[in-house]
């Protein structure tokens, strides 16, 4: 009866277009106020419990600082110098754009700032060069997905403290999956493009405009050699690097870019921290509504339910994954994280699935998530920076998804693509 009670009232806020966050908080509310499983206090202070862990100041750090790089012409000189080496083959500037969207992603943490830095030179640099423009913005949406699995990754941090691993152990996990997504869709552009005819860009660079752009694009490189480099060699913490990363990004962007003033960054910190601020509430009332979940034993009872129909474990990860795509669709990705991994993560590791791996898979499906209509964040965000109608953009993101599930199932049945990296590093997974 309490979980009917908390589940379906939650269901009926969202039904009633009220805010995620809300959704949660009311639904809380009303299973207490109704079945007193928890009391409104130890709902309270559960829901500050939640916010207080280090790990989670990243997250702020991290958008304050993809902020300032988005602004500050990182993106620019990552896609001058992409262009160099890519540019001038068959489907060469599809290709530059996602190459810059794996740089960018180890810059941002996050899908929809990639989509918003790349999308707005390299869309209208396609549609130049005669790139169907439905394709060029499906293909910048595509890949401003691997925002959330190259790190830093805010979802991975998300996705870390709800599940308890080591957020280091995340990121280095995310690097397999990332790149792969690359590669699927640099194969996927390169077939279209030579199908389509799509030409590469006929710009000739001389040695001398080659080490020009090089140098330029050195101090943008070194974001994530310095962020990665300090995590995984021990130099400082994954919340640690997100301030170095705040600061770099100022001094680069201010002082050697001179592409925002200081004046502007307080602003800039204001708007990282409406952005965060919303994020935050939903963990915390996620934290509230996870407790009621665990005193009533809900996890455990979907758990035995789901393995007393089933032990086998291909079925029951094509059915995590055929559940996950759904929700991706329309739910908040870090509130679908905190929600569903209480109730799925016991499921996964009846059956022998490392955390950290299934850690991957979840953030994967809900990245497909970010393409797939009607909701489609990156959909949304490439159609805002293009002005390609959005319905023209969710029919030609159907093959780009159907790329992104074949990865999605390399992913979630060959764990070495993910655990390989950490365990080669030596990191804790």
């Amino acid at each position: 009866m309490t979980t009917l009670l908390l589940f379906g009232s939650f269901i009926l806020f969202l039904l009633l277009s009220l805010p995620i966050a809300v959704s949660l908080g009311l639904s809380a509310l009303v299973t207490i106020l109704v079945q007193n499983p928890i009391s409104v206090e130890a709902f309270t202070q559960t829901m500050i419990q939640g916010l207080n862990s280090f790990p989670l100041m990243a997250v702020p750090l991290f958008t304050f600082a993809g902020d300032i790089m988005g602004r500050g012409g990182i993106s620019k000189r990552l896609l001058n110098l992409t262009s160099v080496f890519f540019g001038r083959f068959t489907g060469g500037l599809g290709i530059v754009a996602i190459v810059a969207s794996l740089f960018f992603a180890a810059i941002s943490g996050t899908g929809s700032a990639t989509v918003a830095a790349i999308g707005t030179m390299m869309i209208p640099a396609m549609v130049a060069k005669n790139y169907d423009k439905a394709f060029a913005g499906a293909l910048v949406a595509t890949a401003g997905t691997v925002g959330t699995l190259i790190p830093p990754s805010i979802t991975m941090i998300i996705y870390a403290v709800a599940a308890g691993v080591s957020v280091t152990g995340m990121f280095s996990a995310g690097i397999g999956p990332g790149l792969l997504v690359g590669l699927a869709l640099i194969i996927f552009t390169l077939f279209i493009s030579n199908r389509n005819g799509y030409k590469g860009d006929s710009v000739k660079y001389t040695l001398m405009d080659v080490v020009k752009i090089f140098l330029d694009a050195i101090p943008a490189l070194l974001i994530p050699v310095i962020i990665l480099g300090g995590i995984y060699g021990g130099v400082f913490t994954p919340t640690e690097a997100a301030a170095v990363a705040c600061v770099y990004g100022i001094l680069v962007s201010t002082f050697i870019y001179k592409e925002i003033k200081i004046k502007e960054l307080p602003f800039i910190a204001f708007n990282a921290s409406m952005l965060c601020a919303a994020v935050l509430i939903i963990i915390g009332m996620s934290s509230g509504f996870g407790k009621i979940l665990t005193i009533t034993q809900v996890p455990t009872t979907i758990a035995n339910f789901i393995l007393d129909l089933t032990s086998n474990e291909i079925m029951i990860l094509l059915a995590i994954n055929v559940l996950l795509l759904i929700v991706g669709t329309f739910m908040e990705t870090n509130a679908a994280i905190i929600i569903l991994v209480p109730v799925l993560l016991p499921v996964v590791t009846a059956i022998g699935v490392n955390p950290t791996h299934f850690g991957l898979i979840m953030i994967l499906n809900l990245a497909i998530g970010f393409i797939t209509p009607p909701v489609g964040a990156n959909l949304f965000m490439a159609s805002q920076v293009s002005g390609i109608k959005f319905d023209l953009l969710a029919r030609a993101i159907m093959p780009w998804i159907l790329v992104m599930i074949v990865v999605l199932l390399l992913v979630t049945f060959l764990p070495q693509i993910t655990l390989f990296i950490p365990k080669f590093l030596g990191v804790p997974v």
